[in-house]
């Protein structure tokens, strides 16, 4: 249970305050971790095949612009798309009534909601990817940038393969490694569902519930 508490506490802060986002991207791009995987992918030989094909693939992304804001935008997205689908309606209502960004209408509520978290951390990690400036492109096909892109994408696939078959569609699960800071705590209760079923996932959400009723008070 303490683990379940622990998730839910941390979606709570982030649904609670998106803004919160930000010392979670501190780290993202640091060079240090790019040559570690750069170093990896070069020993990884097993790989070797279909790291050149993802290469290919995140080339052909690149020109179609896959670093602009709206990808990120969609790709968080995404992600709470799949999250959101397996709480009942009544209780998305619930959870995010108690918002700061909460609505009048039922409808409406989680899509208001999640809609400005993902603005929120897209906007953060665009930002980010932005500070490296127009040559990031290069970097990432050069560099091992591209390699953590790769293999996050393949872990993402192993941890939590909904998630990652909505994204690889659109390409999105190469601009992932960006924003898995800010939505581990989402991947961990979905993982955690396809994992011991929905009633784990029920236990997360009631905990959510709380921790949102707390701040609420």
């Amino acid at each position: 249970m303490s683990t379940y508490i622990d998730v839910a506490r941390r979606i709570a802060k982030i649904i609670i305050s998106p803004d919160s986002v930000s010392g979670f991207f501190h780290g993202v791009m640091s060079i240090p971790q790019d040559l570690g995987y750069l170093a990896y992918g070069f020993l990884d030989t097993d790989s070797r095949y279909i790291r050149g094909n993802e290469r290919i693939r995140m080339a052909k992304a690149l020109q179609h612009g896959i670093l602009q804001n709206s990808n990120f935008i969609k790709t968080v997205e995404n992600v709470l798309g799949v999250f959101n689908k397996y709480i009942p309606q009544e209780k998305q209502n619930s959870l995010y009534s108690k918002t700061l960004f909460s609505v009048t209408g039922r409808a409406v509520g989680n899509t208001v909601v999640s809609g400005r978290i993902a603005q929120v951390i897209a906007q953060r990690a665009s930002f980010t990817v932005g500070v490296r400036g127009s040559a990031l492109g290069n970097v990432l096909l050069s560099g091992g940038m591209i390699e953590r892109s790769i293999y996050t994408s393949f872990r993402l696939q192993t941890y939590a393969p909904e998630v990652y078959n909505s994204l690889r569609r659109y390409d999105y699960d190469l601009l992932y490694f960006f924003l898995e800071p800010a939505l581990q705590p989402f991947l961990e209760a979905i993982h955690i569902r396809h994992t011991f079923g929905q009633s784990a996932f029920n236990k997360i959400i009631d905990e959510l519930d709380n921790e949102l009723q707390k701040k609420r008070i």
